[in-house]
């Protein structure tokens, strides 16, 4: 062989056997090539999609939750989806605002901000078993404690310990100070002899074992706090409850393929609804008391923004201003704005 291929090069052309190897040779060189530089740099339609979660307990408690239903979706799509589970609202806020995250579960303040920067777009609301449309805000004590009204916590400014959410958990701070500080030109931060930062299932825990005197949570998360914690969910009592605050939802990235959030959308709203309806669902009662997902679109935010403009306005009337002009000056501002968020939520596009 090795002769037959030097003589055939002196002849100063390949003989045809020898030709068709040296083609053979170059296709199936540049097809290593190709193969080589697909896997180093793989298409962008390829890559896995982030899932932001919202903090519920911890951030190995809220990835151990999401990851069946999460592993269905992977299937669903046929494409790789990696959690992003944090700490704090603020964490997953952050992310959100750097475009790290294509589709989360968040509560309404975390969707509105996205949504208004048009980021995000809602695409489904949590549903649950007993059909309520929302969970309420409450502020807990604990259950011996000589605090028997939300009226016994204003008579004593200055006195007691308070255990709050980030500002941007609905339940946890926006509700309240709207509801129960702003609504009498008080703020919390100010009015109590020291404030805790912390989740549901902290300040709860905090309340019962008496290292608060007065936390915030919520319904849906003391059922769950319940069921973790059955001896200090025992120690606690409810002294207020507020009003409806809807559900948690599911946004998806405004600029991801139509297709593909048509798919996602797909998935939540008819996950625990098909053959597979009592698997799904036990998975989903992995991560709360979900039975599930309906259609929802921006407008579902309505309530939200409504809820966040209430506390904007009653902060700016109990403030001290330089002069009326000033405070309506402000208040102006917060009509239009408000005004400017309500159109866009109604108006934006499914």
């Amino acid at each position: 062989m090795r002769k037959g291929r030097i003589a055939g090069l002196r002849h100063g052309r390949p003989k045809p056997a020898t030709a068709a190897f040296f083609a053979r040779l170059a296709l199936l060189f540049a097809g290593l090539l190709i193969g080589a530089h697909a896997w180093a740099a793989p298409a962008a339609a390829e890559r896995p999609l982030i899932f932001g979660i919202l903090p519920i307990g911890g951030p190995s408690e809220s990835l151990e939750a999401w990851r069946p239903l999460l592993d269905d979706l992977e299937h669903t799509l046929h494409r790789d989806v990696r959690p992003l589970s944090v700490s704090t609202y603020e964490g997953l806020a952050q992310a959100l605002a750097e475009d790290r995250i294509d589709l989360a579960f968040v509560s309404g303040r975390l969707a509105l901000d996205a949504v208004s920067r048009d980021r995000m777009r809602v695409v489904a609301q949590l549903t649950r078993g007993d059909g309520s449309h929302g969970y309420y805000s409450v502020l807990l004590v604990e259950k011996n404690s000589p605090i028997r009204s939300v009226d016994d916590v204003f008579r004593q400014p200055g006195h007691w310990r308070y255990a709050r959410g980030e500002a941007l958990s609905m339940s946890g701070y926006v509700v309240p100070e709207a509801q129960l500080f702003a609504a009498r030109k008080l703020d919390s931060d100010t009015f109590f002899a020291s404030v805790i930062v912390d989740n549901h299932q902290n300040n709860a825990l905090a309340a019962a074992n008496r290292e608060a005197d007065v936390a915030t949570n919520n319904t849906a998360d003391l059922e769950r706090f319940a069921t973790r914690f059955p001896e200090q969910y025992a120690r606690l009592r409810v002294v207020w409850k507020s009003s409806l605050i809807p559900h948690a939802v599911v946004i998806v990235r405004t600029d991801l393929p139509q297709e593909l959030r048509e798919r996602i959308a797909t998935f939540f709203t008819g996950y625990a609804k098909g053959k597979n309806a009592a698997a799904e669902l036990a998975k989903l009662k992995l991560i709360h008391d979900i039975s599930g997902f309906a259609p929802a679109g921006n407008e579902t935010l309505v309530p939200f923004a409504d809820m966040a403009y209430t506390l904007e306005r009653r902060r700016a009337l109990s403030a001290q201003w330089v002069n009326d002009a000033a405070l309506q000056a402000r208040l102006k501002k917060l009509d239009g704005d408000h005004d400017a968020l309500l159109k866009h939520l109604i108006s934006s596009p499914p």
